[in-house]
């Protein structure tokens, strides 16, 4: 008899389905890391009949196994040619024989595929595994943060931020009741369904004060207070970064529990409640992704401001650039946590040291000790300095290294 292993993708994952041992060669031989589907929940999204019964057995013979959606899975899919189908998800068989594989897709009339109930609940299962995935990495992130995110929320004076830990308690006991009993029950979701509004307050207001510290930054004009305001950023981008990225996993939290309750409850409704929370869920990223990125052109431009500053006011100008530098950090590595796609680069990748170098060796020839901070600044910089090389001499230089305190003092009194 073949092997077959059918297959089912929705963009944040892919599904393997088939008789286990042929699923783990299927696995192995693509080199792919999984975790178990959940296969034998799909039952609960059946309706009565000779069909529902049908597809019950074939549930029971099969296993099913979850990869998250990554480079070299995408690029598997892609090669197997799966079809697209109306309801958004890519689909097709693999047949073979004696454990062998075939490396094309074929498309039969029959099997689980077929039944527009059986798909619904997987890719619902699906959604909560991709969920479950995001909120794993989002706990790995907040683990690697200095300050704990629970201190962050009680240095707060705003209660919505006592509000939000109570939050995580409850979900976190439903989760782990859910894992107990394998399901949401009406209690537990009556326990549950109304910390959304806590966390949507939370984020809310967190977001109001990385837009708060993008228009302080931006207002600075002064290298100075450019300088003080761009640390200020540095000390607290971190921290609200923290509880946006908690918020989210709270979120995530909610929806996995409510996908839970539909199939129980209304399974016919899980296809469309499952759509619904993926568009919710990618607007709250978007709505995250414009806040974060408007304060990272904010750092951008400060950065720009103390590239043209560098010579006359070195320390000041390298405090913002390495500020600007870490907030690009914190905000890339965010991202990457929560999934957002960036069309851009960390301040990092702009080869600042590459620059400073051709401005030490070329205009000053190791001459004032300020041009150091070049080390951190861009091409703007490299291309000022490298301006002044024909234009100083060596006693010029000295008459910076004299000027370069009175500068300083000034700025600051400005």
């Amino acid at each position: 008899m073949d092997d077959e292993i059918q297959l089912i993708s929705d963009g944040d994952g892919l599904a393997v389905i088939g008789e286990p041992a042929a699923v783990e060669r299927f696995l192995v031989s693509e080199g792919l890391q999984s975790q178990d589907l959940g296969l034998p929940r799909l039952a609960t999204v059946l309706s009565a009949g000779s069909a529902a019964a049908q597809a019950g057995s074939e549930i029971a013979a099969n296993s099913g196994r979850w990869v998250k959606m990554t480079k070299e899975s995408a690029q598997l899919a892609d090669k197997l040619g799966l079809r697209s189908s109306k309801n958004g998800f890519d689909t097709g068989v693999l047949k073979g024989s004696h454990g062998q594989i075939k490396g094309f897709v074929e498309f039969t009339k029959g099997g689980l595929l077929t039944n527009p109930a059986v798909l619904a609940g997987a890719a619902g299962i699906m959604a909560q595994l991709a969920m479950q995935q995001t909120m794993d990495e989002i706990t790995d992130y907040l683990a690697t943060i200095d300050k704990k995110v629970d201190d962050v929320l009680r240095a707060q004076k705003d209660a919505v931020f006592a509000d939000l830990i109570g939050v995580d308690f409850v979900l976190q006991e439903a989760l782990t009741i859910r894992e107990q009993v394998g399901g949401v029950s009406e209690v537990t979701w009556s326990k549950v369904q109304s910390t959304a509004f806590t966390i949507a307050r939370t984020q809310a207001y967190t977001l109001r004060q990385l837009d708060a510290l993008a228009e302080k930054v931006e207002n600075e004009s002064k290298i100075g207070d450019l300088a003080k305001t761009a640390k200020e950023a540095k000390s607290k981008v971190q921290e609200w970064l923290a509880v946006l990225a908690r918020c989210f996993q709270l979120q995530d939290a909610i929806a996995v529990l409510e996908l839970d309750r539909v199939l129980d409850a209304a399974p016919d409704e899980l296809d469309r409640h499952r759509l619904a929370l993926r568009a919710a869920r990618n607007n709250r990223l978007d709505l995250i992704s414009r806040s974060t990125e408007h304060l990272m052109a904010r750092m951008d431009a400060a950065a720009g401001t103390a590239n043209t500053k560098v010579l006359l006011h070195p320390t000041s100008s390298r405090e913002v650039v390495d500020s600007s530098n870490h907030v690009a950090n914190a905000v890339v590595e965010f991202h990457g946590r929560l999934g957002i796609e960036r069309g851009r680069e960390s301040l990092e990748a702009r080869r600042w040291t590459e620059a400073a170098t051709e401005v030490r060796d070329k205009a000053f020839d190791a001459g004032a000790d300020g041009v150091d901070a070049a080390k951190r600044l861009g091409s703007g910089t490299f291309d000022l300095a490298k301006s002044t090389t024909g234009k100083f001499s060596r006693g010029l230089t000295d008459r910076v290294r004299r000027r370069r305190t009175e500068d300083e003092e000034s700025d600051q009194e400005d």
